[in-house]
């Protein structure tokens, strides 16, 4: 027979247990350390404002816990939201990628905030020392509770129904505003690693083990006439720049990729491997020592042609010189480009070119017809730094309509003084018969609206395949309360897969996600579907206004939700011989 133990001795013995557990932070302790937002900004639990209470779940990808319990905190965290109750997923140290593990995040508790302890300074703070953990902070940003979510999973198993709610419990009582019932229970989660320095067999080098990594994954940019702002060719480039260097790659910040590497193989992904990033960061603990220089590789060969494509059959420029001022934010700038297609024109590959690469942080390259006003609709390719022009397969082009033109969206930054830039456009015409026209499907919702302060607000949208495709990308757009994007796809046996999980959108960075050559096939009656989450609150630091509504419109200060898949019809053959002088088709081929 079960003997019942009162309330109060229980907490006791919940208390003495979890203080033993979890160091020798007290309840009630301030907290007011830093973390990292799903956009490397650095951030404080203080820039809420005025909430009742923060709850943060401490969290790896790979604890099996966390998994379990990540849905029931998305629950939580999205029925709090409307008491003002704000929650942050914390991933703990730098084992997990960044973008991969807000990928997670995203899926599981679109609700929640995210976060990444890389230095795991905020769980020291929490007294936190294992996955699964659940800390609630009161309006002071005191710790109230420390412990479980409730008592349904453990080590050994699981019970059918969780016979306390602890996490629930304790935020009621704060709510309530009465002291915490409960303000401690036992942990089941995943032992934390504290974050160590890096250790290597050997002190590595600039010459014999850096170099070869920066010509792999930094000097497409970095280099003499790239699009980055200094060049990590010589090893005093690299050395000057070495803890930030250590820094940027150790936390995924660079190269830059925002799509999860969890979802979706793409033939684009630019992605420094965890070996590489952990020499990166012992030779800069190590002083950044540059070696002997006869192990130094040979230096990467870099095209000397104007041109990534070839010489264009047809460059559109911008009539006039691009002018930026010193500082300040420099609004989307739209070029309608100088040329009117008098015909059908297929076009093979695409450049987009500046003469200033400092200034232009990416753009967009658009096709309207000339009586119309500018729209996405029309997208074709994008420029940003470190991608590739858009180059097809011989025998697979894109069709300008007759009476089309082009029209360049151009984002531009300052850098500290007055400077031009003088745009265009190349275009290449293919030299063999066209069997494959690149189509689009434009997955997009127009009548949405963002409610003022919105953390999380979802808009979805989908579009059913009329045909079987062979898929080459995916490229998605919004504007600065853009926070996530999915892209699924629902076969017509109903089987469903996550095709782009992008957890930390960036308006700043345009990126395309491409697949192989073989593409990706879709049946006809596929349905293509997306999921994009707004942050129109004032936690989200780009937000122009988190006291006013949002709508769908062209301005940057409007929002656009839009997601493009990239296909060519199987079976297609239309053997279309092109005159590579117009991109006019001149004959059909057998």
């Amino acid at each position: 027979m079960l003997r019942r133990i009162p309330l109060a001795a229980l907490a006791a013995l919940a208390a003495a247990t979890a203080l033993s557990a979890q160091g020798t932070v007290p309840i009630g302790a301030s907290v007011d350390a830093t973390f990292r937002d799903r956009r490397w900004q650095v951030r404080r639990l203080s820039e809420f404002g005025d909430v009742p209470a923060t709850v943060l779940f401490f969290a790896t990808v790979e604890c099996p816990l966390v998994q379990r319990y990540l849905p029931r905190i998305g629950e939580f965290a999205a029925a709090w939201q409307r008491h003002g109750v704000r929650t942050v997923v914390v991933y703990e140290g730098a084992g997990d990628d960044l973008v991969d593990a807000a990928g997670q995040c995203v899926l599981a508790a679109p609700a929640a905030e995210f976060g990444q302890d890389f230095d795991g300074s905020l769980a020291e703070a929490c007294g936190v020392d294992r996955t699964a953990a659940a800390v609630v902070l009161d309006r002071g940003g005191r710790i109230a509770y420390r412990g479980r979510v409730d008592d349904q999973y453990g080590y050994g198993g699981a019970r059918e129904t969780p016979s306390r709610r602890d996490l629930a419990a304790a935020v009621e009582d704060l709510l309530a505003e009465r002291p915490v019932a409960v303000a401690t229970t036992e942990i089941s989660g995943c032992k934390l690693t504290p974050a160590a320095a890096p250790v290597a067999t050997r002190t590595p080098t600039w010459a014999r083990d850096v170099a070869p990594i920066l010509q792999r994954h930094c000097q497409e940019c970095h280099r003499p006439d790239g699009q980055a702002p200094f060049s990590l060719l010589e090893p005093n480039q690299a050395q000057k720049r070495a803890a930030m260097i250590a820094e940027v790659v150790t936390e995924g910040r660079m190269p830059l990729w925002y799509g999860s590497t969890r979802h979706g193989e793409f033939a684009n992904v630019r992605r420094v491997p965890h070996a590489d990033r952990e020499t990166i960061a012992a030779w800069a603990d190590a002083g950044a020592p540059v070696g002997e220089l006869a192990e130094r590789p040979a230096p990467r060969q870099w095209p000397e042609a104007k041109w990534r494509i070839g010489e264009p059959d047809l460059e559109i420029r911008v009539l006039s010189a691009i002018r930026l001022p010193a500082d300040g934010v420099v609004p989307y700038k739209y070029f309608l480009l100088p040329y009117r297609f008098e015909a059908d024109t297929w076009v093979e590959a695409f450049e987009i070119r500046p003469e200033n690469k400092r200034v232009l942080h990416h753009c967009n390259l658009v096709r309207v017809r000339v009586d119309e006003r500018f729209s996405q609709d029309g997208f074709i390719t994008g420029y940003v730094p470190g991608g590739d022009p858009m180059v097809l397969d011989p025998g697979t082009a894109v069709r300008i309509p007759k009476g089309s033109a082009l029209v360049l969206q151009a984002h531009y930054v300052t850098t500290g003084t007055p400077e031009v830039d003088h745009l265009g456009v190349g275009l290449r015409f293919p030299r063999v018969a066209v069997q494959k026209e690149l189509k689009v499907t434009i997955v997009s919702d127009r009548r949405f609206e963002i409610p003022p302060g919105a953390p999380a607000h979802p808009v979805r949208a989908a579009r059913t395949l009329k045909h079987d495709v062979d898929a080459i990308g995916l490229f998605v757009h919004m504007h600065l309360r853009g926070r996530d994007i999915t892209v699924a796809a629902t076969a017509p046996d109903s089987k469903e897969e996550t095709l782009l999980v992008v957890p930390n959108y960036n308006f700043d960075w345009q990126q395309s996600y491409r697949w192989d050559v073989s593409g990706r096939p879709f049946a006809a009656g596929t349905r293509i579907r997306a999921l994009a989450h707004y942050d129109n609150s004032a936690w989200n630091p780009f937000n122009p206004d988190p006291t006013a509504p949002v709508r769908f419109g062209e301005e940057t200060t409007d929002e656009m939700m839009y997601a493009f898949l990239f296909w060519t019809r199987r079976g297609e053959a239309l053997g279309l011989v092109i005159d590579p002088a117009n991109g006019h088709a001149v004959a059909a081929g057998r």
